[in-house]
């Protein structure tokens, strides 16, 4: 194994501001603690949270790096002394709670795994928050079953990507809504049934036609405000809505509760980053177990958007602003 370094470069900011604030700094390489492991990262994907984090709304967790960067891929270059899972030189990929956007990253390593030969090292950078995130929330919470209907809005995002993907894995049918006609048809090159431009279509008419007048079973929403009454007009009978980000800007919505009692709908929700350790290690196993056959075929892999250097981290945060990106956007080292 090569030497680890002292230093390392990272990006960092110094006040919450515009992509501009990201700049590159030198900081000591982490040392892991007894449960973790070091990762020389070769890829970092770049998320929405990590944009919020930098605007000021998205503060890590206690005891996390304040550095941004939910998620990488490269190779262990040391371990904890229970760190029994993962070994010096293999290629893993891995959620972390801060720190990606570095040379060096700790990660716990009952969270990592091990790269499937099917994907490179860019993708497998891209992978692990959108994979933990729509295992969770779709099929954990959102109990999506083979044969029913997931309506997914921002189907191009890198969640949604992936959503489509490991649902029509799972056997069952996706609708998407998407702001243009490119990204349609990137979903439904994907495998998406229907993509709906929300610009141009009323979403809820739309799921209802393509649904025969059923509804969708499952909702995945990171959008909010009147989204909220809509999709409570959009779902099934028995329908779950999982709310996962406000794309819109306020957490705040009204609604028509009468229809929650009346289709008897659940709408929950969740955040990833605040989870315990344990909470995540417990949805890598099931990942593990349910997914990986289907990454090892080559069945799942992230779309990919575009990669940018470390060093320019802003205009990675600059590309995602735009929400032009169809796919993921990683940083490549």
């Amino acid at each position: 194994m090569e030497q680890v370094p002292s230093q390392m470069t990272v990006i960092g900011f110094n006040k919450p501001g515009g992509p501009d604030v990201l700049q590159p700094e030198t900081r000591a390489v982490p040392v892991p603690g007894p449960d973790e492991i070091l990762i020389k990262v070769m890829a970092a994907g770049v998320n929405r949270p990590d944009v919020a984090q930098r605007q000021g709304h998205y503060p890590p967790p206690p005891g996390a790096s304040d550095l941004p960067g939910l998620e990488v891929a490269g190779v262990v270059v040391a371990a904890g002394r229970n760190a029994k899972k993962h070994k010096l030189g293999d290629k893993v990929m891995s959620l972390v709670a801060g720190g990606g956007y570095a040379q060096y990253c700790i990660a716990q390593d009952a969270q990592a795994m091990a790269v499937p030969p099917s994907l490179t090292i860019q993708e497998a950078g891209a992978l692990p928050e959108t994979l933990m995130t729509v295992w969770h929330n779709v099929f954990e919470r959102g109990a999506l079953k083979a044969g029913e209907t997931l309506l997914v809005h921002g189907g191009s995002s890198g969640i949604g990507t992936m959503a489509i993907q490991m649902a029509k894995g799972f056997g069952a049918k996706v609708i998407v809504t998407v702001g243009s006609r490119d990204k349609a048809d990137a979903c439904v090159k994907l495998g998406a049934d229907h993509a709906i431009n929300y610009r141009s279509e009323d979403f809820v008419e739309a799921t209802k036609k393509a649904t025969g007048g059923v509804g969708a079973n499952v909702i995945l929403d990171m959008v909010g405000g009147d989204y909220t009454d809509r999709n409570y007009d959009a779902a099934a009978v028995d329908g779950r809505i999982v709310q996962i980000a406000f794309l819109s800007g306020s957490p705040k919505a009204t609604a028509n509760f009468t229809k929650l009692m009346v289709k008897r709908l659940t709408h929950t929700g969740s955040t990833l980053r605040p989870r315990t350790n344990a909470d995540k290690a417990a949805m890598v196993a099931a990942i593990e177990a349910k997914v990986m056959p289907l990454l090892r075929e080559g069945r799942i892999r992230p779309l990919m958007d575009s990669s940018f250097p470390l060093e320019k981290a802003s205009d990675a945060h600059r590309r995602m602003e735009t929400s032009e990106h169809i796919g993921k956007i990683v940083l490549s080292l």
